[in-house]
């Protein structure tokens, strides 16, 4: 063990805080004496031990923290006698036995109660702890924890070298170093459990919830004194609840404070508040408001996930007090956005945007001025405090609009969420939070977002960004942190792929490793798509199940401080504990292969989550989640989750789920449709697809078919393939065909996809008119379509109706009547004359083209995974 100038007497601390040096003022942030001591009399043995003098000054009226015999000096001090007096006493002990001595004092908190006031404790703190230092000593100090304003708090905290919060959990004690001057390592600020004399970090995102949750947010640093109407309100709150937990109010009153603190902070969507009213109660209310910076609503993403966790709660206790992980989230109010705006000069440019004719105005300009905006002095501080808490866990900064996640508008990956990887010293930590805040800030004024705005008739609506700050859930490996497995799910399913597949039971799109995968679309990955009433069904059988898998995993990388993407066969030789047994198989037929092939160094292990979804009760946990949630709402939901595996007391492996994110989303239903694809002549179809295929089932008139033909496409070098991208979107959006109401998409690979090799890689907006979007799997032989479930992608489809199909030309039973689509008139040239360039490439072929008075018509059933485009 490495060997430190002084110690604590407890090694395992001192591995943990990379010791004690001379200098260092030592805070301990308690609950009880009874925590201080046992901190104390280890340090005494220590001084003892090495024949080190110990000097005991003693002024509060808490039991003595040593005998008189067991210190080198005891020094009684009164501090009732003035503050003058009481610090030149101190420091004239200081000064009579000079350098070198270790001191213990009495806990600090009974000095305010002396003097009636925190900043004169602050006060002496800021004058004795210098004093202190330069005579090369160590002290050590009590604080109780929530006693004290920042008066005193601030001052402490910025004064010491060493801040320690000890927390008493069940049977256990933690330790979580808020500050250690000149010390550092990875896991130094992290909460550390002692057992004995180990001290070790909590690597579990589970465990670390659990405990700090249960502690109310100290706010070491907080402003508190801006009290107004906003605080007076809660106040008033406070002392109901107080009250009805005594007996002495009614509920009727109560629930007359629930209402209106539920429009002030909540939620102001009608549905949502009526269904806050009877799942969050008052209580709820509070703990949310001691855990937010700055007043206004927390939005829509905190209110979403916080609703959905109280409803599984209070419907089954039983299922979801011992499933769900705990979270100890944090709300930065929407007031807060605003008055970022104002202080930095961006408020008339955001006025602008209610205009839609000059929505898109300067956006250039505001963005800039957000990204270097500056906060208000006392929000910082309490961004200091947040950072305080979650010392250097990683934790991730999520947008939340009032808007956002509301029945009517998803806003899908419209805003950012930033991890904060939360690696390094303090200072470079918070900077990286502040730059989270202000660009998550900066894209509420996306051109993506503002047109999305747009579309929904909403840019004239109130639409401030309040932010949503969650721990990540996960286990520390290390040099990576990520959870073992995450994922969205639907609590009802639009892509049956089999007749086994019962829509009504839900989905799930799962990976390995960070969500990330799963809620963006991953263009070099698969990820695994879950049918609840049949989780071990994959929908690629038949395809080569080791190619379709997942191979990459996004992890937070702790060394880099970013978010990283890791290929499975380097984790698992990196992380060594990775239970990869359970996600993951061994492909035994290219293992034997490569043996054959004297292949040595062939990584054998696919990601199909098969042990997993067979041998616990995860698929049946969840459909009971999603079941729950979807009647409750009285809609389809749309989750995000992660999962973590852990031992239980008997040393069996059980797992938490994480209930992320909840939020309705209308999926239509598939419906019912009379089976045409027996009566359609061969001869008039276009063509045929066995699926996937994905939306509400219909039959339509097609009126425009937009045709990028998969050979030419191929051949296309990658810039001329964005400039096709662009064509593409400008031809969505012509004006001059009035009739064209059903446009559809037709062309190779992923459209939408932000790699051109794999597709046209167009973005949403330029494609968001359309009502069909067709994959042709032709372009090169190692493609397959990405479902997309769940990604963001994936909303906007469902948000803005759009059927998506994959075509396999070369399947048997699967048709493309390329020939016939490229006899008919392109309308490229007479709609832009100047792109007559992409004439071979480009088709855009209309309805009143077709020969003979016929009409291009689709059947599609989603239920049954057939699509026909024929002539009618």
């Amino acid at each position: 063990m490495e060997k430190y100038n002084f110690s604590t007497g407890l090694p395992g601390l001192d591995q943990a805080i990379k010791g004690l040096r001379t200098g260092d003022n030592v805070v301990w942030q308690i609950d009880s004496i009874d925590e201080y001591l046992k901190f104390t009399l280890p340090f005494h043995d220590y001084c003892l031990f090495f024949d080190i003098p110990l000097i005991y000054i003693r002024f509060a009226r808490h039991r003595p923290l040593l005998r008189e015999d067991q210190a080198s000096a005891v020094y009684n001090m009164n501090p009732r006698e003035g503050f003058e007096g009481f610090i030149f006493k101190i420091h004239s002990v200081i000064h009579k036995h000079g350098k070198g001595c270790c001191y213990l004092f009495d806990c600090l908190s009974n000095l305010s109660s002396d003097w009636y006031s925190d900043r004169m404790l602050g006060n002496f703190f800021m004058l004795t702890c210098p004093y202190l230092g330069s005579m090369e000593t160590i002290a050590y100090f009590g604080l109780l924890r929530n006693r004290h304003s920042f008066h005193a708090t601030s001052a402490i905290l910025n004064v010491t070298q060493v801040f320690l919060d000890v927390f008493q959990h069940e049977e256990d004690t933690f330790v979580h170093p808020i500050k250690v001057d000149n010390r550092y390592s990875p896991t130094m600020n992290t909460l550390h459990q002692m057992q004995g004399d180990l001290v070790s970090p909590v690597t579990t995102s589970d465990k670390i919830s659990r405990v700090l949750s249960r502690k109310p947010w100290s706010r070491l640093d907080s402003a508190v004194h801006t009290l107004g109407f906003w605080s007076k309100t809660f106040s008033e709150a406070e002392q109901v609840q107080a009250d009805f937990e005594q007996g002495l109010c009614t509920e009727k009153k109560v629930s007359r404070w629930q209402k209106k603190l539920l429009k002030m902070i909540f939620s102001r969507d009608r549905r949502v508040l009526d269904l806050a009213q009877e799942y969050i109660s008052l209580s709820q209310i509070l703990f949310i408001r001691r855990r937010m910076i700055g007043t206004g609503l927390i939005g829509g993403k905190s209110s979403g996930f916080l609703l959905a966790r109280a409803i599984l709660k209070q419907i089954d206790p039983q299922t979801w007090e011992n499933r769900l992980e705990p979270h100890d989230s944090f709300y930065i109010g929407s007031d807060v956005f605003y008055t970022f705006l104002v202080q930095n000069g961006v408020w008339w440019i955001r006025q602008q945007q209610r205009n839609p004719e000059t929505f898109l105005t300067d956006l250039d300009r505001a963005r800039s001025q957000i990204l270097n905006g500056s906060f208000p002095h006392y929000i910082v501080k309490q961004f200091v405090d947040l950072l305080d808490y979650f010392g250097q866990w990683p934790f991730i900064v999520r947008s939340s609009s009032l808007m956002e996640d509301n029945f009517g508008n998803v806003f899908a990956g419209k805003y950012e969420s930033v991890f904060c990887v939360n690696q390094g010293e303090r200072g470079q930590r918070l900077a990286g939070f502040i730059e989270a805040v202000r660009q998550i800030y900066a894209s509420s004024i996306s051109e993506k977002a503002l047109i999305y705005r747009k579309q929904r008739g909403l840019l004239d609506m109130d639409e401030q960004m309040a932010l949503l700050v969650q721990r990540v859930s996960g286990i520390n490996y290390k040099k990576y942190f990520f959870p073992q497995a995450a994922g969205v799910g639907f609590s009802y399913n639009p892509y049956v792929w089999s007749e086994q597949v019962d829509p009504e039971s839900g989905m799930l799109r799962l990976v390995f490793g960070l969500g990330t995968r799963a809620v963006n679309r991953s263009d070099d990955d698969y990820t695994r798509v879950v049918a609840l009433n049949q989780p071990s069904m994959q929908p690629l059988t038949g395809l080569d199940g080791h190619a379709f898998t997942q191979k990459n995993v996004d992890v937070l990388d702790l060394k880099l401080n970013k978010v990283a993407s890791v290929s499975l066969e380097k984790l698992s030789a990196e992380c060594p504990d990775l239970p990869l047994r359970l996600f993951a198989q061994i492909d035994r037929k290219l293992q034997a292969k490569a043996r054959e092939m004297n292949i040595r160094d062939f990584f054998p292990w696919v990601l199909n989550f098969s042990e997993f979804l067979s041998r616990t009760d995860f698929a049946r946990d969840m459909q009971k989640m999603l079941v729950t949630l979807e009647q409750v709402y009285g809609s389809t939901v749309d989750i995000e989750f992660t999962v973590n595996f852990f031992q239980d007391k008997n040393d069996k492996p059980d797992y938490m789920i994480n209930l992320v994110q909840c939020r309705p989303l209308e999926i239509k239903g598939s419906g019912i449709l009379e089976d045409l694809t027996a009566k359609i002549p061969s001869e008039k179809i276009v063509f045929k697809s066995s699926g996937p295929v994905i939306g509400q089932s219909r039959t339509d008139k097609i009126d425009r078919i937009i045709y990028v033909c998969p050979q030419k496409y191929g051949l296309l070098p990658e810039r001329d393939r964005h400039a096709l991208a662009r064509l593409v979107g400008r031809i969505v959006h012509d004006k001059t065909c009035k009739a064209c109401f059903n446009v559809m998409l037709m062309g190779p690979g992923r459209w939408g996809t932000s790699t051109a090799s794999l597709g046209v890689p167009v973005n949403f907006t330029e494609i968001s008119t359309v009502s069909i979007i067709c994959e042709i799997v032709a372009m090169r032989g190692d493609f397959i379509p990405d479902v997309s479930l769940g990604t963001h992608f994936f909303s906007d489809l469902i948000e803005y109706d759009i059927l998506y199909m994959a075509l396999y030309p070369d399947r048997q039973e699967e048709v493309l009547n390329a020939q016939f689509l490229k006899s008919l008139n392109n309308r490229l040239t007479s709609i832009l004359p100047q792109e007559g360039k992409w004439a071979e490439t480009v088709w855009v072929l209309d309805q009143e083209d077709l020969p003979g008075r016929q009409a291009l018509h689709l059947y599609a059933d989603v239920r049954k995974q057939k699509v026909i485009c024929y002539l009618k």
